[in-house]
């Protein structure tokens, strides 16, 4: 297990007519992957005000192994399959931390 937490940013750009039924497979796909995952820190999935449909979500993983294992979950594998025709873009950037804090 290497040492690094991995945080990405997601950007995304999802159809509008789409947009209710996106926000709840990505709310069902956090909620599993936080709960069922122990290397996944955290993911928090926020939408530009006034543009709903542009996403945008901070990933934080515990390390490389971690985020490799969440890319094959049943639960990431279902989110990805059934929001292809929803996400019209997505930018995946790795981040450096500087400072991220949360209260329990």
């Amino acid at each position: 297990m290497s040492e690094k937490p991995i945080v990405r940013m997601a950007e995304l750009e999802i159809d509008p007519d789409t947009i209710e039924t996106y926000r709840a497979l990505l709310i069902e796909e956090i909620e599993a992957s936080v709960a069922l995952e122990d290397g996944v820190l955290s993911l928090n999935a926020v939408s530009i005000k006034d543009h709903p449909n542009i996403i945008r979500i901070l990933e934080v993983y515990a390390d490389r192994d971690a985020y490799e294992a969440h890319l094959q979950t049943p639960h990431f594998l279902k989110y990805k399959k059934e929001t292809s025709d929803m996400v019209t873009s997505l930018t995946l950037i790795d981040v450096d931390p500087i400072a991220m804090r949360s209260k329990p």
